[in-house]
């Protein structure tokens, strides 16, 4: 059993359920974030060591007030899964309505500056001071679907966030990497195993991975001194359609 605790964004289906879950199996202390209180039970399972807090990642006040009770019920963040992030319905851009736009926005941009920014102050100002932020990118981090404007323009936004934090957060021994994952069999990636548009116009399956995969990363990621950082990784189904493109 340990005392080191992580939030997880995002936690209530997904990537951030198996994560959390994992690291629930591994005897961390996990607060599980995300809108919906029955998706974050259900991944806490009824644990001793998951605290659910449910948060509007947009929402500024709802992330101070989820930040502010994991303070108060564990007295400090080692480190921050900042996972929670939407897709857009693939379209040619002058197709996307706006709302769309500012939808993916909100969560894959706005949401992932006020958690990290809620969680860089936690590890700042807490003894002792300092701990990991893991910003969840994407591979359209590299190279964009198509039809993904606002999704490939999220993430890569994130890995501006991402190299700006691992700067400013040397004075404060915090530490910031980012993990973008491809295919990683979820829900929201399901409709990969039957066919998603490719560059030549046509319709195919991608091979995909179990999200086991990504959990176990990120616990690496998280379980390293803070003297070292995997400052980007990918980690990707062995055979999808990334490597060998163009």
């Amino acid at each position: 059993m340990t005392e080191t605790t992580i939030l997880i964004t995002g936690a209530g289906s997904g990537i951030g359920r198996a994560t959390a879950q994992h690291f629930l199996e591994k005897g961390w202390r996990v607060a599980l974030a995300g809108r919906r209180r029955e998706p974050l039970e259900a991944t806490a399972a009824g644990s001793p060591n998951a605290l659910v807090l449910t948060c509007d990642v947009a929402d500024p006040v709802a992330v101070d007030a989820a930040f502010a009770q994991l303070a108060k019920e564990w007295g400090r963040l080692d480190v921050l899964f900042n996972n929670a992030g939407i897709s857009n319905v693939a379209a040619p851009i002058d197709e996307i309505p706006v709302a769309e736009w500012q939808r993916v926005c909100n969560i894959n941009i706005t949401g992932m500056f006020l958690t990290a920014r809620a969680a860089f102050s936690q590890m700042r100002r807490q003894d002792p001071q300092g701990g990991r932020i893991i910003n969840n990118g994407s591979i359209s981090a590299h190279v964009p679907r198509p039809g993904s404007a606002p999704y490939t323009m999220s993430k890569h936004a994130v890995t501006g966030l991402t190299r700006s934090l691992s700067l400013d957060g040397r004075a404060f021994n915090i530490a910031c990497g980012q993990i973008d994952i491809g295919n990683a069999l979820t829900d929201m990636s399901r409709g990969q195993t039957v066919g998603v548009p490719q560059a030549d116009g046509s319709v195919r399956a991608e091979a995909v991975m179990d999200a086991r995969h990504v959990a176990s990363s990120v616990h690496h990621m998280a379980t390293l001194p803070l003297d070292a950082n995997v400052q980007f990784m990918t980690l990707m189904a062995r055979d999808m359609p990334y490597i060998g493109r163009g």
